[in-house]
């Protein structure tokens, strides 16, 4: 599997409805996701893409990966506060997601992966 790429339009569909449900977060999907925030341009977003190539092969089955290009979805980034990229949004099946800035690397993916996405 590789990663998704998502329109605020999907990402209402697919992730959370966010706009119907503004004070609940109500995950739509059946596996643990992680959602990029990314801009083309961005350095640090294009050392973090194969990684996230990776792991959606590693993990495929298991969690699904979005990408957001914030040059083409400035609402649905604005409406969840990015001021910086990459910004990843970690959503288990469960519960609340987690947000996290900046590059990580593959151990770093692995490690959130298993233990807040998996629980294990």
């Amino acid at each position: 599997m590789n990663t998704i790429e998502l329109t605020k339009a999907n990402f209402l569909k697919k992730v959370a409805d966010y706009e119907t449900n503004p004070t609940e977060w109500k995950y739509l999907g059946d596996k643990p996701a992680i959602v990029d925030f990314y801009a083309p341009w961005c350095g640090p977003c294009k050392m973090v893409a194969p990684i996230l190539e990776e792991l959606a092969a590693e993990y495929d089955g298991q969690i699904v990966i979005y990408k957001v290009n914030t040059m083409n979805e400035e609402q649905l980034a604005a409406d969840f506060g990015i001021r910086s990229i990459p910004t990843l949004l970690f959503i288990p099946t469960n519960g609340k997601p987690q947000m996290a800035q900046g590059a990580m690397g593959k151990a770093d993916f692995k490690r959130v992966i298993d233990s807040i996405l998996l629980g294990k």
